[in-house]
């Protein structure tokens, strides 16, 4: 995976096209693609933002929104399935959310479910 060219790096680069320098010679002044060079200078241009893009996923999930209805579903019917939630979400909520997103809203609240024999 790629990691994202220095601030300092941006600056400069933005710093030589205020100087009025074109986009290829500053990509090739300080080793980076053109294309690169033209992105940045247009970002800070139309946004005035030098700054690089967050990367990752952003933090949180859809249904942290509609977890007071998803908890009430565990408490109502204890034994409920993912799918069955699935199918709730969309019914009574018109939501569609993937089995993992799912799973992945209890698991981040430590709740899991275990089938017993007894």
């Amino acid at each position: 995976m790629s990691r994202a060219y220095s601030q300092d790096l941006r600056d400069r680069v933005l710093a030589a096209s205020a100087e009025g320098h074109s986009a290829r010679q500053i990509a090739a002044r300080f080793g980076i693609g053109v294309s690169t060079a033209i992105v940045w200078i247009r970002r800070e241009k139309v946004t005035g933002v030098k700054s690089a893009l967050l990367r990752g996923q952003p933090k949180g999930s859809k249904l942290d929104d509609h977890a007071e209805f998803l908890l009430g579903l565990v408490a109502d019917t204890p034994d409920i399935t993912l799918h069955e939630m699935k199918y709730e979400l969309k019914e009574r909520l018109g939501l569609s959310a993937a089995i993992g997103t799912i799973w992945k809203f209890f698991d981040l609240r430590d709740m899991t479910f275990k089938k017993s024999l007894f």
